[in-house]
């Protein structure tokens, strides 16, 4: 197919500068004429090495994504990429894209998704640049395509008609090859290499166990079904909501307690099945439940690393492991009884990325629901499905009692986030500046819980940095922390995820090791902390807001 270039004028936008999952807007921002293009020509701008290299383009097939692969993929033969790789119907889930990438040794890859935000023309759109390692983009690149989005004068796109994203094969436009392919195959040859996939079938057909998978009308749905009922057997009807919406059915594509209310329905009824899982928008997060059992975030990335030698692929044992600040300490004793390093990172996938990519780390995890390991560098929801169903198919035990066990041998952190979703950036700012200017002085906060009777002394406040400890950038202002003398914490952060106002997430954790209390409610609990919390913080004095939007 011959191809005309054309060089398109254009006038900078001011507000392209990409957070820790990319550039996230609404999309009918992204509609708008030129400011996809500006943002990609900025990509491809910063991008070195790029004439006749490989690129990887899907997204989780929300609203806008087949529009936004065409786009791409005319300005990337008109930028002089020699081979452009995308998932059939524009369909690659955030893991998956990893993966490709990293098998095909591509210069990287354009993610289209904006996660577990809900999807729709009123909604949300997302675009992020992976690097060649299959992760996101670090912020060195990140910056750098900012700076190019604020001086652009013009942007390439070729005049090529559209690609058939529906159809497998290659395309030749210009010098350049197209490559529509499966986006299952891959990624499910990567899951046979780890998992036993013997093992994990035959329990799925014995008839004697009981599996729902909710795909939550997104991008797994595919992946599920070619892997949990296709290959493994599971009945079918096992995955359910499991075909890709361009608006996810207008559900809010989030794996937690709130938003898969027909899961939980499931699993919490009286003849429920044993297993319960849910993926969200882009297939990168996941929630694990048992039959009227809940699995916390937390829990899950330390029982997955106690029991890592029971999966085939980590058999060897872990290098070491890694959890973001906020998520709870329950790692921190695994690491310790294994022997292994535990580094606590800032939140966002890309410093998991440089210690798995530097040999530090195996497997790593964070409470928002990912969980994920060297396989790729992204977190991988189908993946920490399959930890699970290796470890029930090994252990022949319910999901509560392989939790109990674990919490005997090593300890419970009970443990929760509050959600206080759709302030004002406003207010979520001078929230966290007030706190910045408490924590400068550890004394004053130390004499205020004692003013308000606290049960246990402060250890230690701060405003958390961090220094990589491969690279040696340092990160700074990554969340409050109150953190007191039994271990328990307070943390304050302010999320980058979303695209109107601001979400100030609170997380409280209190450990306790004694057998006894471990079967106790969570929040009451974290009762007192929780009180403390919001009143240390000023939330309803200077939000208004009285509860979160959602506690898990």
């Amino acid at each position: 197919m011959s191809v005309n270039i054309r060089e398109v004028a254009t006038t900078p936008f001011n507000d392209q500068k990409p957070g820790t999952s990319g550039l996230r807007k609404k999309t009918r921002q992204f509609q708008q004429p030129g400011y996809l293009e500006n943002f990609v020509q900025a990509i491809f701008n910063t991008l070195p090495g790029k004439a006749g290299a490989k690129l990887v383009v899907g997204g989780d097939g929300r609203y806008f994504n087949r529009e936004a692969i065409q786009t791409i993929i005319r300005m990337a033969v008109a930028n002089g990429l020699g081979e452009i790789i995308v998932g059939q119907h524009g369909f690659l889930s955030t893991p998956a894209a990893s993966c490709v990438i990293r098998k095909y040794q591509t210069l990287g890859g354009i993610v289209l998704s904006a996660s577990h935000n809900p999807g729709g023309p009123d909604e949300d759109f997302g675009l992020k640049f992976n690097a060649a390692n299959g992760g996101p983009a670090p912020e060195q690149l990140t910056n750098a395509i900012y700076v190019a989005s604020k001086e652009i004068e013009s942007y390439r796109i070729s005049e090529s008609e559209d690609i058939d994203l529906d159809t497998l094969g290659d395309v030749h436009i210009g010098n350049a090859r197209v490559r529509v392919i499966d986006p299952v195959a891959d990624y499910a040859e990567l899951m046979r290499s780890i998992f036993d996939f013997g093992k994990i079938g035959a329990m799925l057909k014995s008839g004697d166990f009981g599996f729902c998978f909710d795909a939550m009308w997104a991008i797994t749905g595919i992946y599920a079904k070619a892997i949990f009922e296709e290959e493994l057997g599971a009945p079918r009807g096992t995955v359910i909501n499991g075909e890709p919406l361009t608006d996810f059915g207008g559900h809010h594509p989030d794996p937690n307690l709130v938003h898969a209310k027909e899961l939980v329905a499931k699993l919490f009824s009286d003849d429920g099945p044993d297993f319960g899982a849910a993926s969200d928008g882009d297939g990168d997060r996941n929630m694990i439940l048992g039959r009227q059992f809940y699995v916390t975030p937390s829990d899950s990335v330390a029982i997955i690393a106690a029991n890592a030698r029971l999966i085939p692929g980590y058999r060897d044992g872990l290098r070491g492991v890694a959890r973001s600040m906020p998520t709870s300490a329950a790692l921190d004793a695994v690491a310790s009884k294994l022997g292994i390093p535990c580094f606590e990172t800032p939140t966002g996938w890309k410093f998991f990325g440089n210690l798995l990519d530097a040999g530090r780390i195996t497997l790593c995890g964070e409470e928002s629901f990912g969980t994920g390991s060297d396989h790729v560098r992204e977190k991988d929801g189908i993946w920490a499905v399959l930890c699970w169903l290796n470890m029930l198919a090994e252990r022949q035990q319910p999901v509560e009692d392989i939790v109990h066990e674990h919490w005997l041998t090593y300890g419970r952190n009970f443990y929760t986030r509050h959600d206080f979703e759709g302030i004002s950036s406003e207010d979520g700012a001078a929230i966290m500046e007030h706190l910045r200017t408490l924590v400068a002085s550890p004394k004053q906060v130390s004499d205020w819980l004692e003013n308000e009777g606290a049960e246990t002394g402060l250890a230690s406040c701060d405003d958390f940095a961090y220094t990589d400890p491969v690279d040696e950038s340092i990160s700074e202002n990554q969340g409050i922390r109150l953190q007191f003398s039994d271990g328990s914490r307070i943390i304050y952060r302010l999320s980058g995820t979303g695209t109107v106002g601001a979400t100030l997430r609170v997380y409280i954790e209190k450990p306790v090791k004694e057998a006894g209390r471990q079967q106790a409610d969570t929040q009451e609990t974290l009762a007192e902390l929780i009180a403390l919390s919001r009143k240390f913080a000023r939330i309803e004095e200077i939000s208004g807001r009285t509860e979160p939007s959602v506690i898990t």
